[in-house]
């Protein structure tokens, strides 16, 4: 069963290398999906993955974020997601 969550990361994360940090974390624990910045200063991470073991150590990762970024805060959201992606993205 592929797995599908939005996270929201807040706080010193853009400008820090967040969405490179993101996709070497992806690279590293098989996660699909993007990575992008939005315009309210926050990034925004669809990870897919049919491990939940691998989504739970790649969202521990974004949590603590590269050295130079600061995480005030972090969402979760659970997405009924129908299209599967075939690798990780940065948009």
């Amino acid at each position: 069963m592929i797995l599908t969550w939005l996270y929201r990361v807040y706080g010193h994360v853009q400008g820090v290398g967040f969405r490179y940090f993101t996709f070497r974390m992806a690279q590293t624990y098989g996660i699909k999906g993007s990575v992008r910045n939005l315009s309210d200063g926050s990034v925004e991470v669809l990870a897919q993955s049919d491990d939940e073991t691998c989504l739970n150590h790649f969202k521990m990762r974004l949590k603590e974020g590269p050295s130079f970024a600061t995480v005030r805060d972090f969402e979760e959201i659970r997405q009924e997601e129908n299209h599967l992606y075939d690798g990780f993205f940065i948009e």
